[in-house]
């Protein structure tokens, strides 16, 4: 990452002096993998996710992993996923055996579309696992619904939407389980961390047996399990980090409200009615047909020093692990439209709240003058 000044970065993760007195503190202690900062992050964790279960894990591709091994899920059962996301979504599924069946997006939302995830549904279909992307929440109810007359269970990957909802209800309460991640560029960070939320006990006691051996109580293993604890030093961060969210999302959204005003040429996110959307990233649609095409706006922009990725310019269904032409590896229910279209013109700029009110207008600026060729 650039350290630039005149550069706007497409991310800014926040490690200040906060965060690394909890650090200290903990290497301190002597007490540093899954004690009592642990548990504590899970317990003022699940005050965001309508006090639901919490078991933070390494990672959020950990909590995915976890939360389908503890549902039962593996070889001979499909999932549902989107494309249009990052690889994580679906490793996670071929992880425990099972087949990730990719379905279309909603074009406002750049979520998992209800109908295309219905008309996905098979015999074998065991799960449906919706993306809340960029921050925007899926469309739960109708996603749930589906799941329910189908007998499936719901896994949300909500790794970028800490603090999304949906008609007042959070993201990470709808399903059987809702994964988190704590990666550095995340909406709040524990350096690398996940979490898992569940409203059922029992899952839970499963899951905290998944995440350390199989075991509860030292040396007496109940299942066969993995090493994906948490240490304390990301718990400790990771609290540090919570006490901020709130704030964090309000700028973000703010800074969000800002470029929905100001910018003209593009395309910019459309929120859903209901929806609660926390801006993990700030995604514009590039129309070529309107004039320049995404890539080289992207260029353009980064020449000028707005920072800007592409969140995702392959579907995961191209990618080399799910199109060797092995049916079971993951196979693409229907018509992709809408993902193929999404990866052609999506384009994320900055919307983080560490951005100042001259970074922002010289954003907007900046991006009006590309996509209209006066720059």
């Amino acid at each position: 990452m650039t350290t630039d000044p005149q550069v706007i970065r497409a991310a800014a993760p926040v490690i200040g002096e906060d965060e690394i007195e909890a650090a200290v503190r903990v290497l301190r202690s002597g007490m540093v993998v899954q004690g009592p900062e642990v548990a504590a992050f899970e317990e003022e964790f699940s005050k965001f996710v309508d006090g639901r279960h919490c078991v933070a894990v390494n990672s959020g591709t950990s909590a995915l992993h976890l939360s389908l091994t503890a549902l039962g899920i593996g070889p001979g059962d499909e999932v549902i996923v989107p494309s249009f996301t990052f690889a994580a979504t679906a490793n996670a599924v071929r992880l425990v055996g099972a087949t990730p069946v990719f379905a279309d997006i909603e074009r406002d939302s750049f979520c998992l579309s209800p109908r295309a995830a219905e008309a996905a549904v098979t015999p074998r279909t065991a799960a449906i696992m919706p993306v809340h992307l960029y921050g925007h929440p899926a469309a739960m109810a109708e996603l749930t619904a589906v799941a329910e007359r189908h007998g499936l269970a719901v896994v949300e990957d909500a790794a970028q939407a800490h603090g999304a909802a949906l008609d007042g209800t959070p993201v990470g309460a709808f399903g059987a389980a809702g994964c988190f991640s704590f990666y550095p560029t995340k909406n709040m960070h524990s350096l690398e961390g996940g979490m898992v939320t569940t409203g059922d006990a029992a899952l839970a006691r499963t899951l905290r047996l998944l995440r350390n051996q199989g075991m509860e109580q030292r040396y007496a293993n109940e299942i066969v399990g993995f090493n994906v604890r948490m240490t304390d030093v990301s718990a400790a961060i990771g609290r540090v980090q919570l006490r901020s969210l709130d704030a964090w999302t309000d700028r973000r959204r703010a800074n969000a409200s800002a470029l929905d005003a100001g910018l003209s040429g593009v395309i910019t996110p459309p929120v859903a009615e209901g929806a609660r959307h926390v801006y993990h990233q700030y995604t514009i649609r590039v129309d070529a047909e309107a004039g320049k095409d995404r890539d080289t706006v992207s260029r353009e922009l980064q020449e000028r020093g707005i920072g800007n990725a592409v969140y995702y310019p392959t579907p995961v269904h191209r990618l080399k692990p799910f199109r060797s032409g092995d049916r079971a590896l993951g196979h693409v229910s229907g018509d992709l439209a809408e993902t193929e279209l999404a990866a052609a013109q999506a384009l994320s700029v900055p919307v983080h709240p560490m951005l100042t009110p001259e970074e922002l207008d010289r954003l907007t600026v900046t991006v009006n003058k590309v996509v209209e060729g006066r720059a």
